[in-house]
């Protein structure tokens, strides 16, 4: 800078009580500015002025006060209003806010004004857009009129370049301290196509939620026709929200949903509600109820929770024509057949925990395909005692249990009963770095009283049975080297011994009890049934061996081999109603393997072979591989025979993958190449080798650019022996402005299906 401008600059800006900074200078200490607020630093090749009155700059002008930067070709400021007028190649930024322009008018304090021709971006989204003139409220709200709005990112060697999606309005309304946007006349464009029109609609600024429409659902399904749905979301606080949801269905007629969710420091819960008057295929109304809430009570005498767990629909055929809330249509069948109505409140303090439970079910039948529903309990009063201490490293326990039993005499043909059992358990564990022996001794008694006789004419039954058994095993370690690897391998062999005497049990009927399925989790346990009505009279010595191959620097399991056996000492002869007691003295051989050598590579087996016919009866095969984000295979083959545990066959192929397809438009990359895009495909297959056919089957696409996201999924989802349901889910996600979904969120239909399966634009960084 010439010598004369420096001093024109240092005159002016004492003439004027402004501190002054040279362009290529940090800003000196500021003297106190003539309005209120920060002080204000002024910077250009020329100043004049008169003192507390009026600076004009010319050339490189820049305005500086607080988190406000203005800089203009020309800028005028009135000292008094505090007020800028800045012309040629005008800038404002603030809090990461930048606006471009050719005319401002700015109260600098208030940041109050107008800006014309103005180009803007927002730092929260990277959102930009375009704008004939932005008016200035104040410094958290602004309006841009006859402006653009969109989250694509421009491409600078591309001349002819255009945004994949923009939403034109007549008025943008910004509000940054609710992270509101409201357009007014606009329509949203796509691929320079107007898809949507909209007269009014609000959006998020960032990601905190927000009241308001949230955009249409429109689909088709086999079902119900023609689906048209409107939500509309409501931020209550930041603890509670609430979702509406009115539906057009073509078929059938109109619905309305409803939820309101809240979480407390010591509660949460959610409510829901469906309801549908004069389903037209139907012919009857249709609604669903379903209540979840969680209290914990903390008081002097011990805590104290309550848990409901709440769920009741019109009719038996709800199930089939709609996922219940916190279902789907890919839910285990059984599972939206059984609905429950469970309140339990429980109390714990120190080694003692009480709870009084109620359980009702509703059980959705089918005629082509009943299922027995399970037992009410009303009520079931429970009390355990698990002392921490009692001397002599012994482990005790003790559990007393109540349970008055309700079924519907139409689907049971036994009594309903009171029932009363009591199971005290001691152990004396013996453990050592090489090894482990656990002596355990087990009483369990039992008395029931029925509401109607028995068959022999009783009306109430007790049974008395004292379990034992032992736990013992040895842990031999050897450092070993494989395929370059360092590992630790361990030899683990087992053995677990159990007796319980026989007690005639077959008067007793069965209502909590069912067989345990055969795996290495049941095959080291004292009893072959869950519940309490069956204690199976074992004599049974379980012999197995495990090894495993660890790293020697983090410890992580790289392989697991596992092979187990029972051996019967005598037959068995407790047994569930109407099946056969187990007599066979040498037990099925389990065999089981996992492998996990690398974090992208696994596999998992497990086998049920049968030493007499030489053949397998159950076998699962499972492997995946995840080699980078977005990129995951799975496949499973499952094969069960008919068992005791299993009443039909079944042979399955299962396969689910996410996978970029090709090299497209040149990208090589790991992750999705935002700027230019990037297909994927998605799916799951779900074969029947038995039946020769497609069970359940979902595939799709999904494409993810820099400023969008678009899915489209095709399900088939078998919902009973000879009925299923499809749908087609099409989805456009516009980054940092809203979802637009034909026919339901796609989203939930993969996240389920697709085991590893990621949501694209889940990682993108924050700005």
């Amino acid at each position: 800078m010439a010598p004369k401008v420096a001093c024109l600059r240092l005159l002016a800006a004492a003439l004027l009580g402004l501190p002054l900074a040279s362009q290529a200078q940090a800003p000196r200490a500021a003297a106190p500015a003539p309005a209120k607020g920060l002080p204000v630093y002024v910077s250009g090749d020329r100043i004049t002025g008169q003192s507390d009155i009026e600076a004009t700059i010319e050339g490189h002008a820049e305005l500086q006060r607080g988190d406000t930067t203005i800089r203009a070709d020309r800028m005028t400021y009135d000292v008094p209003a505090d007020r800028a007028r800045a012309e040629g190649n005008v800038s404002v930024l603030r809090e990461g806010n930048l606006y471009q322009g050719t005319l401002l008018d700015l109260q600098v304090d208030a940041y109050s004004g107008f800006f014309t021709d103005v180009n803007y971006r927002l730092h929260e989204t990277q959102a930009h857009g375009e704008s004939s003139r932005v008016d200035f409220i104040d410094r958290d709200r602004s309006v841009v009129h006859q402006g653009t709005y969109t989250t694509c990112q421009r491409d600078e060697d591309d001349a002819h370049w255009r945004p994949d999606w923009i939403l034109r309005a007549d008025a943008l309304h910004l509000d940054q301290a609710e992270d509101v946007g409201r357009a007014e006349g606009g329509v949203l464009e796509f691929k320079g196509v107007p898809i949507l029109p909209l007269p009014g609609i609000s959006f998020p600024l960032s990601d905190r939620r927000k009241s308001g429409l949230l955009p249409p659902t429109i689909g088709m399904d086999s079902l119900s026709g023609l689906q048209y749905t409107q939500p509309y979301y409501w931020n209550i606080a930041p603890n509670r929200d609430a979702t509406i949801a009115p539906t057009l269905m073509a078929r059938r007629g109109v619905a309305l949903d409803g939820s309101f969710r809240y979480l407390e420091p010591s509660y949460s819960g959610e409510l829901s509600a469906s309801y549908m008057p004069n389903d037209k295929l139907r012919e009857r109304d249709r609604w669903s109820l379903g209540i979840k809430h969680d209290d914990l009570f903390a008081s002097p005498v011990g805590d104290l929770r309550l848990a409901v767990n709440l769920r009741r629909v019109s009719d038996d055929n709800y199930w089939r024509d709609f996922p219940l809330r916190g279902e789907s249509y890919y839910t285990d069948t059984t599972a939206q057949r059984l609905l429950p109505g469970d309140a339990r409140l429980s109390w714990a303090r120190g080694d003692h925990a009480v709870s009084v439970r109620t359980l009702k079910w509703q059980t959705l039948q089918d005629v082509s395909a009943p299922i027995t529903p399970p037992y009410d309990m009303a009520p079931q009063l429970d009390w355990q005692w698990r002392p921490q201490e009692i001397g002599g490293g012994l482990d005790m326990s003790v559990q007393t249990n109540y349970t008055h039993f309700i079924a519907d005499r139409d689907y049971i043909h036994q009594p309903n009963t009171q029932r009363s059992f009591m199971v005290a358990q001691v152990s004396r564990p013996f453990l050592a770095p090489a090894g482990f022996i656990t002596p355990r001794l087990q009483l369990h008694a039992t008395h029931y009283s029925f509401d109607t006789p028995l068959t022999s004419g009783q009306r109430s039954a007790s049974r008395t049975l004292p379990t034992f058994s032992l736990d013992s095993g040895l842990v031999f370690e050897r450092d070993t080297r494989l395929l370059g690897r360092s590992l630790t391998q361990t030899l683990e062999p087992r053995a677990f011994y159990t007796y319980t005497p026989y007690r005639d049990q077959s008067m007793l009927p069965v209502y909590d009890t069912a067989l345990q399925d055969f795996n290495f989790a049941s095959i080291y346990t004292e009893n072959s049934f869950s519940g309490n009505d069956r204690i199976a009279d074992n004599n049974l010595l379980t012999l197995g061996v495990t090894s495993r191959l660890l790293d020697a620097d983090t410890g992580a399991e790289a392989a697991r081999f596992a092979i187990a056996q029972r051996l019967r000492n005598s037959d068995q002869r407790v047994a569930m109603p109407g099946a056969l007691a187990a007599r066979e003295r040498v037990s099925d051989v389990l065999l089981g393997a996992g492998l996990n050598w690398t974090p992208q590579w696994g596999m998992d087996a497990f086998v049920q072979y049968n030493p007499k016919t030489r053949k397998s009866e159950r076998s699962t095969l499972a492997a995946r591989y995840t080699p980078s984000k977005y990129r995951t295979v799975s496949a499973a083959y499952r094969m069960n025979k008919i068992s005791d545990l299993i009443t039909e066959p079944n042979e399955q192929l299962d396969v689910a993958w996410q996978w970029p397809i090709g090299d497209l438009w040149g990208d090589r990359r790991s992750g999705p190449t935002r700027e230019a895009g990037r297909w994927f495909s998605v799916g799951r297959l779900n074969y029947s080798l038995l039946e020769h056919k497609l069970v359940d089957t979902v595939v799709g696409l999904e494409y993810e650019s820099c400023c969008w996201i678009g899915r489209v999924v095709l399900e088939r989802l078998q919902r009973a022996d000879q009925a299923s349901n499809t749908r087609i889910l099409v989805q456009l996600e516009f980054s940092g402005f809203s979802r637009l979904s034909l026919g339901s969120n796609p989203l939930d239909s993969l996240r389920q299906h697709i085991p590893n399966y990621q949501t694209l634009g889940a990682d993108r960084p924050a700005p």
